[in-house]
């Protein structure tokens, strides 16, 4: 009885862990690849780094917002 119980023990443990690897697998394959390298921007005011896309510009210079764009550079710059 001791060698039964062994083994009906092995085979749900085993069924447990293929089981779970498979879920793993399948939440793996629907997540969106991560998005590819931006170039980062230094504020002119601040010095904040910000991705390229969300970066504003004026007068040649690279901001972080529309605020700091309208303040313009910090002062020593």
């Amino acid at each position: 009885m001791g060698l039964r119980s062994l083994l009906l023990l092995l085979a749900l443990g085993a069924g447990f862990w293929l089981f779970h690897n498979w879920r793993r697998r399948l939440r793996s394959q629907h997540h969106r690849p991560p998005p590819g390298e931006q170039k980062m921007l230094r504020c002119a005011r601040c010095g904040l780094h910000v991705p390229a896309s969300e970066a504003v510009q004026r007068d040649g210079r690279d901001y972080c917002s529309a605020d700091h764009a309208r303040q313009g550079p910090a002062d020593g710059e």
